[in-house]
């Protein structure tokens, strides 16, 4: 026990200085424990085969096939067009978008795909930017809260419950508690939101390049075949910088690139459009090729785009037939987990590998859409859970806790998991807060002799309400700079929503799934 504590705070100290990489902690937690005998190698190595690092893996590819063939963002767009010019309004829909889209493919997911979409609709109403993306990454904590999908959190608190003996959680359980979660974000964020939230603009924003091949056509004098944008195909705007080995190549419209991979759509100096040139500094060319091509060659040395051609394909592209695929693989893999029809992991892999196998994601993209410093902390924290249920840790503080508030105050007990959640998931990881004090909630419920069940959703909820600091979720970061916002700005909104989520979490949490 005592090494299993001394591992742990030395956990804790070293997320919290964050000065080494989050999954370097993890991965330094597993072979502490290993090293000092309190775990054997197949409890140190038996996270790398857990079945939700198999489930995470197969959910970001299901993700990226979403992302990439143009699906969140014609979501985006589609609302763009059909909303008024009313703050309150675009707000609202705004954040419902966000949530729902969490619901089935991340926080981090449907963050990077609004985030455009804020900035335009924040221009659109005359609203700072500072006044919609918070709210965005907020609604998108609440919408975890809906679906088994929306967190991988949700999925390991359910096969804990299981293991503890009670049944899982259904695929749209969550909702009991999400829906009024997402309404309660929502009425902070438009009431209190004018007064607490700064009023402040970015100086570089990220742009919308949902018109993007409409402007390159525009600029420069071209035809709409040759800026028409696919799932293959699309086209890029580059700059010849000073120093560029590219400095006095020939060119001229039409020709291929001396890869044979590209062709040069248009050359132009000046805002003149030039029929042939020997590539001077500021030169501005338009190309034309695969995707990847583009990425290729635009990265390297003597070359500047003016936009990244992932985020013009991500923005730009019409919906065609592998999108229409995406979605109903989507469909089909949620119907699957709400029947229960097979085990989790097994779904979501066999979802993620039809939309390989059927060339809606590349296998290159799929390989780039897996965040190994996520399945790495679920690995690595996963034998300190380990240890906590096996050294006598979770046993010793929930006899603790029991003796303190008495077998027959679960509620103070519950109370008691959730602060805990919701201190530490504002500086930790919330994977990795939940994975440590899952166990020791799943020992007091034992200790207590009542259902795992409230714990269990208590912590998640807690889990989810990572408000206060911008690095309390990658969520909270990707909207700092677009949003013009200060580490201080975040805890003015975020203390009315963790006060909404620990009530959620202590008092109707019971009253769905009784003690």
């Amino acid at each position: 026990m005592l090494i299993t504590l001394l591992v742990l705070a030395a956990a804790v100290i070293a997320f919290l200085s964050n000065r080494l990489p989050a999954p370097i902690i993890a991965l330094a937690v597993a072979l502490a424990l290993f090293l000092t005998g309190v775990n054997d190698l197949g409890e140190t190595l038996a996270g790398f085969g857990d079945p939700i690092v198999v489930y995470l893996a197969g959910l970001f590819v299901v993700s990226e096939a979403l992302d990439a063939t143009g699906v969140t963002a014609w979501a985006g767009q589609q609302l763009t067009r059909r909303l008024g010019e009313g703050r309150s309004q675009v707000l609202v829909a705004l954040m419902l978008l966000s949530a729902v889209l969490t619901a089935f493919i991340s926080v981090n997911g449907a963050v990077a795909a609004l985030v455009p979409v804020g900035v335009m609709l924040s221009a659109r109403t005359g609203t700072p930017p500072s006044q919609m993306l918070i709210p965005l990454a907020f609604a998108a904590h609440a919408g975890s809260m809906l679906t088994l999908l929306g967190t991988p959190i949700n999925l390991m608190v359910s096969e804990l419950a299981q293991d503890a003996g009670a049944r899982p959680f259904g695929f749209f359980e969550f909702a009991l508690v999400g829906v009024p979660l997402l309404v309660g974000v929502i009425l902070i964020a438009v009431l209190l939101g004018p007064k607490l939230l700064p009023h402040r603009h970015p100086e570089n924003a990220p742009r919308d390049l949902s018109r993007f091949a409409e402007t390159l056509a525009a600029e420069h004098g071209l035809t709409g075949g040759e800026t028409d944008l696919s799932y293959e195909e699309g086209v890029v705007e580059i700059v010849v910088p000073p120093r560029s080995e590219h400095l006095g190549d020939e060119v001229h419209p039409g020709m291929l690139t001396e890869s044979g991979d590209l062709i040069i759509a248009s050359v132009t100096r000046g805002g003149r459009h030039l029929d042939h040139a020997s590539l001077a500094v500021g030169d501005v060319l338009v190309l034309r090729g695969a995707w990847d091509a583009l990425e290729r060659r635009t990265k390297g040395a003597g070359l500047l785009s003016v936009e990244e051609p992932d985020q013009i394909r991500r923005q730009s592209v019409h919906l065609g037939p592998r999108a229409f695929v995406a979605v109903g693989v989507l469909v089909v893999m949620c119907l699957a987990l709400v029947l229960e029809l097979l085990p989790s992991a097994i779904v979501v892999m066999l979802a993620a590998g039809l939309l390989v196998a059927t060339k809606v994601v590349p296998l290159e993209h799929a390989q780039r859409s897996i965040s190994l410093p996520t399945l790495v902390i679920v690995a690595g924290m996963i034998p300190m859970s380990t240890a906590i249920q096996t050294s006598g840790v979770a046993d010793l503080v929930s006899h603790q806790l029991i003796e303190t508030f008495g077998a027959g105050s679960p509620r103070l007990l519950l109370v008691c998991m959730v602060v805990i959640v919701l201190v530490l998931g504002q500086f930790l990881s919330n994977l990795a807060t939940v994975l440590i004090v899952a166990p020791v909630a799943v020992a007091v419920a034992e200790g207590a002799g009542v259902s795992p069940l409230p714990m269990m959703m208590g912590i998640t909820i807690a889990g989810a309400a990572s408000f206060l600091t911008p690095v309390a979720t990658a969520g909270n970061l990707m909207v700092q700079e677009p949003g013009a916002y200060r580490f201080g700005d975040y805890w003015k909104l975020g203390l009315p929503c963790i006060l909404l989520f620990g009530i959620v979490a202590t008092v109707l949490v019971p009253v769905i799934w009784p003690f």
